[in-house]
């Protein structure tokens, strides 16, 4: 199944400046706290018993909680990624069918290269990776000189 294609691009830098159709909405950003996988009872042939969350989805949960990503969650991101983890664990107990919409989900929230680069996310190590980049290393074209085109031998024989 397709995604969404990506992004919108950034309006400033449309070669175009046509006046987007809708208005923007700018709303006020609250963090949530990463709530904990609830806990809960289904009935079972007339009797409740506790479900309990596959090991595996435990796991995606607290790397979800962990991740850097979290930092920009809501809390209506939060309940998202909830649903998303009961898929999750649909998954993990054996139903492949949940495939699919587990791959959607979690593409939303940039769990793969791929995901962050079509949502514009970038990690801040690779910038803090360039300011310690040592200084006074001769660039390319100090190390290797001007490339000058030679000369054509067909010209020459003339």
């Amino acid at each position: 199944m397709a995604g969404m294609g990506p992004a919108p691009k950034d309006p400033s830098k449309r070669a175009r400046r046509n006046k987007d159709p809708q208005p923007q909405t700018i709303l006020r950003f609250e963090q949530a706290e990463a709530p904990e996988l609830p806990t809960f009872e289904l009935l079972q042939e007339g009797e409740l018993v506790e479900w309990r969350w596959p090991a595996r989805t435990e796991d995606w949960w607290q790397t979800w909680r962990d991740s850097p990503q979290a930092e920009h969650f809501s809390s209506t991101d939060w309940q998202f990624l909830l649903d998303t983890a009961l898929i999750h664990a649909r998954f993990w107990m054996g139903d492949l069918s949940a495939a699919g919409e587990l791959r959607l989900r979690v593409a939303k929230f940039g769990a793969t290269m791929e995901d962050r680069a079509r949502l514009r996310m970038q990690f801040a190590q690779a910038d803090e990776a360039d300011g310690r980049r040592p200084e006074g290393v001769p660039s390319s074209r100090e190390r290797r000189g001007v490339l000058r085109a030679l000369p054509d031998p067909k010209a020459s024989n003339e």
